[in-house]
This record gives structure tokens, sequence and C-alpha cells, in this order.
């Protein structure tokens, strides 16, 4: 059976490609391994800094597998880890961009909402219409969109399953950046060489406190911001990064 991702690289971004157009990117559990696997490879890959995630032939993932959800049962969830790729991605030690075209919905939606940034065409649609076929959302979906755009817009996104235009993510939240139809993973992986080049203790830095402060008392989360910015002062990179500041040249980091 072919395989169902691709992965390339170009300097320190790697590309990984969802490709099953013939079911427009949806998830089963197949795919989902296949995606975990290529992600922590290219976690684990020294020279990777950041990963852009896409899908292939117009689409980012049309959802998850409904003729596969059909007939499973509680502990079949656990069993196959139907929701380990997400927490691949949740957990990446790395930067994650989703670079979105066509549709992100249900699990496709959850899987661009669990990555750093969202960089989406103007005439991509996202949404979680788990609700129309007996179900809600189970990745993440709820919760994203809650603290994404608050309880009103997750209530009518959820509760009625009705897709959500990206202007209108963008507006609410969901999505870093619009752009033209057709360019979103050029772009994507035009911010990602740009990250790339930052500081690696500082870009690891921050997401860190991004993830962890978001859930936590407005203090809690200063106090945490606050020693990850005292801790980087122990780092060559910042002192690299001030003397060419100061020296009026390109810093040159190497993650120390």
């Amino acid at each position: 059976m072919a395989e169902s991702v691709r992965s390339a690289r170009e300097g320190a971004v790697a590309t990984v490609v969802i490709d099953r157009p013939e079911r427009r990117n949806a998830l089963d559990v197949r795919l989902k391994r296949e995606l975990a696997d290529a992600l922590a490879a290219a976690f684990a890959e020294p020279a990777i800094a950041v990963v852009v995630l896409t899908g292939s032939g117009g689409y980012f993932v049309a959802g998850t597998d409904i003729a596969e959800l059909r007939d499973m049962r509680p502990l079949d969830h656990l069993r196959l880890g139907s929701e380990d790729l997400f927490r691949v991605v949740r957990d990446a030690p790395k930067p994650v961009i989703a670079a979105v075209e066509g549709y992100a919905l249900g699990g496709g939606c959850e899987l661009a909402l669990s990555c750093d940034l969202i960089v989406a065409a103007e005439d991509a649609r996202f949404g979680q219409p788990e609700i129309r076929v007996g179900i809600m959302p189970g990745a993440g979906g709820t919760q994203r969109l809650l603290r994404a755009a608050g309880r009103y817009k997750a209530a009518l996104w959820t509760l009625t399953g009705e897709p959500i235009p990206a202007p209108e993510a963008h507006a609410a939240n969901l999505v870093s950046r619009l752009v033209a139809p057709g360019t979103a993973l050029a772009e994507a992986q035009a911010l990602a060489a740009r990250i790339a080049g930052m500081p690696p203790l500082a870009v690891q830095a921050i997401r860190e406190a991004l993830r962890l402060g978001a859930d936590v008392p407005l203090e809690t989360a200063l106090s945490l911001e606050r020693r990850l910015f005292e801790r980087l002062f122990d780092s060559d990179d910042q002192r690299e990064g001030m003397d060419a500041f100061l020296q009026k040249r390109a810093p040159r980091f190497e993650g120390r």
C-alpha cells in the first residue's frame, strides 16, 4: 500500500505533505500513524529547525474518515491511539506551521489548531462539523476554539457545524496570516525560514511561555515569562545577538 505522507527538506525547514487526495486527505488510523512518524522524524533531525505541515490536491484535511469511525467503539480509540497524532503536534519540540488551502474540517481543523502558526488561503474553509454526524470534536476543537475565539463563537461553530471562512477565522484569531489562494505553502515556508534564522533557545523559550502561560493566572504567566527571559542571559546566543546589533552585522546563532 502506497504511503500517504511525503517529506522534503530545504535548508532548516522540513515540509511534510499529507498525500491522500482521493479522500481529500481525510485522516484514517493508518494515515495518522504515518503522519505522526514523519513529524517525529523531522523533529528528531538536528538540522531541521521548523516544520511546515500541508496537504496535497488543494486541500489541507477534509476531516476524519467517517467510514472508519462508523463502527468504532470507545475502547477502539484508546487501543488504536486515535489522538496520538494531535499529541505529537501539540508537544512538538520545534515550531510547526500549518499551510492551509481548501478545507480544514473536523480533525483537519483540530490538526491545524494544534500547530504554532496557521497560514491560510483567503478562500480556505475551517470548521468543526462533527455534530452533524452525531458526535463532537474530540482532539481539541472545542477547547482551541474557546481559547482563541471565545465562548460565543465556539458555541456557534461547534453547535451548528457551519464552516468558517478563512477571513472570519483570521478575524477570530484562529489564523495567523491570510494569503492569496494557491500561495499558502510558499508563504508558510518563507515564514518558517525566517523563524529558522532566529536564535533556537529564544524560539524554544517563547513557545514554552505561550504554551504554558495561556491557561494560568496572569501573575503566574508573567513570572514564568520572567524566568525564561532571565535564563536566556546565560546563553551564547544572547551575547552574539546583542554584539551583532551593536556592531551592525548579521548575528550567527548556534543554539547554545
